[in-house]
């Protein structure tokens, strides 16, 4: 038996199912999907990619780049992707991600567009995107429907496809054959675009990176619903980000200002950040103690100044507050493309506002929403700011974007959310004095 009929008989006895309904979704471009669709075994997998020429003189190039492409390798070893188009493979990837209450989010929207035969348990993600492809609501210039289902599962695949839909991945060079484009890129090119070369980044390499200090109020008399955000931060986003996280719940007052001087007191010179998260009451320029006392937000800020603390000098102190900065509610206004989540299970959260942001460098203050408005929160979510900002951390970060760039999603996933039943809006505001640009990276 000639060598690479040796090698296609090993290959086919590696490949599990899951394995070979990948690959025969990546080369949708090149076989027809009714021929996909009657093969079970590898064996007459390859033997349709040879009719159509895909494995000609022996060569199993195209079949290496599939495979590559169905483990996720091609881009992580820096490889051209030119087996498949872009496009298909934004959707294998979309596949991988997506969780299984997602997957049946996904079917029970779908159920009106999709019979209900090809939606039963066993039904992948990657076959509910050829039945949308097969019912004409799925296509490289047909993304709204699914754009319009990831926006109300998972807002963070939502930003994935916005980031193809804008091209952030870098230049590519297309060849148009079928559905989709066929697209040859380099995964380089995508880091680059993400990057201001000219700036210089803050210094992210200490283990721990530092401590993300959680001030977390709840049981006030007129309690807050215990949400589950403070777990969001602390296990999603800056436990994987290599903080060491030090959460304190329901304090008093004057135990906010004790547990604030005991981190501002200590040594951070091995540190290269530090963070802090607060949850709470609070009105305009203060945050309640459980107590019912105020701390006014400035003087928790300024502890860490300079000054105050010589060990983070010149290091980046951010601080993400959580709740409303007055009474009044921001309406919309309605512009071309832009839709909101509406949700009347949305209360608002506590009052609080800064009156002015630290003058000193190296800050960033990542506030719910503007000065004298509310913030919202849902009873089944939590609050849209740090819901949001907790997606866009844990998406982010591993692609290397800047904080600002983040802060920026941020505030226009949550400026599309709407209150019921007056169509209330929310608009985050970021306030900083960061001289460089402030990067997590995970690794």
């Amino acid at each position: 038996m000639e060598l690479p009929r040796l090698r296609l008989l090993v290959v086919g006895e590696e490949l599990d199912e899951a394995e070979l309904a990948a690959l025969k979704f990546l080369s949708l471009e090149h076989v027809p999907m009714r021929r996909l669709e009657a093969i079970q075994k590898a064996q007459d997998f390859f033997e349709a990619l040879q009719e159509k020429g895909m494995m000609e003189a022996g060569s199993l190039a195209f079949l290496k780049d599939l495979v590559n492409c169905a483990k996720g390798c091609a881009w992580q070893h820096d490889e051209m992707v030119s087996c498949t188009s872009f496009s298909r493979y934004l959707l294998f990837q979309l596949s991988e991600d997506i969780t299984e209450d997602e997957l049946k989010s996904f079917k029970f929207l779908l159920g009106k567009e999709l019979p209900k035969c090809r939606l039963n348990p066993k039904t992948t993600m990657l076959d509910v995107f050829i039945e949308m492809e097969k019912k004409g609501i799925l296509g490289e210039d047909n993304l709204s429907m699914l754009k319009s289902l990831c926006a109300e599962i998972n807002i963070v695949l939502l930003k994935r496809i916005e980031e193809y839909e804008l091209n952030l991945f870098g230049k590519t060079k297309q060849t148009k054959k079928g559905l989709f484009p066929i697209v040859i890129l380099k995964y380089s090119s995508f880091t680059n675009s993400l990057s201001f070369q000219q700036l210089e980044a803050y210094k992210m390499t200490s283990r721990p990176r530092g401590v993300c200090l959680i001030l977390n109020n709840h049981n006030f008399a007129k309690a807050r619903e215990a949400v589950p955000e403070p777990k969001k931060l602390k296990d999603r986003v800056f436990g994987k980000l290599h903080f060491t996280i030090a959460e304190y719940r329901d304090l008093t007052a004057e135990e906010i200002r004790k547990i604030v001087n005991i981190y501002r007191c200590e040594d951070h010179k091995d540190k290269d950040c530090f963070v802090c998260c607060v949850l709470s009451h609070g009105k305009k320029g203060i945050v309640y103690g459980v107590d019912g006392q105020e701390v006014p937000i400035q003087e928790l800020t300024t502890s860490f100044t300079g000054q105050n603390c010589h060990s983070l000098a010149g290091k980046p102190k951010v601080f993400f507050v959580q709740a409303c900065q007055g009474d009044a509610c921001q309406k919309g206004v309605t512009i071309e493309t832009d839709s909101g989540e509406q949700d009347s299970s949305v209360e608002t959260d506590a009052r609080f506002q800064l009156d002015c942001i630290p003058a000193e460098a190296d800050f960033l203050l990542g506030m719910a929403t503007l000065q004298d408005y509310v913030s919202y929160r849902s009873r089944r979510q939590g609050t849209w700011y740090i819901q949001a900002l907790c997606q866009h951390l844990e998406y982010s970060c591993p692609r290397g974007e800047d904080i600002l760039t983040i802060l920026t999603a941020v505030n226009q996933e949550v400026s599309r959310k709407s209150c019921e039943p007056n169509a209330e809006k929310q608009m985050p505001q970021p306030s900083f004095t960061l001289r460089k640009k402030l990067i997590f990276p995970v690794n």
